[in-house]
């Protein structure tokens, strides 16, 4: 359970964060009580969804974007196969599958333990997040689909 620190500590990088979004025109749905932000952006094709916690028990900023779809259960070894190649190349976050119902999400996370976070760093953990998600859920949801061998999605990324 936080202490009052830690909850003072996660509701100013709560304020940061609702202020760069407000200064950069962002339209986001607060959620005070729990300390989150959701919003939805579209990129080159797929709407993105994004939830962005303030965990303060952890001290942790955690940005969390699932895909739009389900990877079918004849195509999650090559999700994970293909995921894991798109995350050795990425330089921060990773793309996360559960096997069980092939769920995929992208995940951002970044601690402000014993510091203070910019709403510049903020600022580029959505525009980074919302860049990568973008960049990959198309080619995701066509290795999905059948659309792309496995083979054809190393070509392409």
């Amino acid at each position: 359970m936080a202490n009052e620190k830690q909850l003072k500590d996660a509701k100013k990088v709560y304020d940061t964060l609702c202020a760069a979004l407000d200064a950069n025109d962002w339209k986001y749905k607060k959620h005070d009580d729990d300390l989150v932000i959701t919003f939805l952006t579209r990129g080159d094709d797929i709407p993105m969804q994004f939830i962005v916690a303030i965990d303060a028990d952890r001290q942790l900023v955690r940005m969390l974007s699932p895909l739009p779809f389900k990877f079918v259960e004849e195509k999650r070894v090559e999700a994970a196969v293909a995921l894991c190649q798109t995350n050795y190349s990425l330089v921060d976050g990773s793309f996360e599958l559960d096997l069980s119902d092939g769920e995929v999400s992208f995940k951002l996370t970044s601690s402000f333990k014993d510091c203070l976070i910019s709403a510049d760093l903020l600022k580029f953990m959505v525009m980074y997040a919302c860049v990568v998600v973008d960049k990959y859920n198309d080619s995701l949801l066509m290795l999905n689909t059948g659309k792309l061998s496995l083979d054809e999605y190393f070509e392409k990324i």
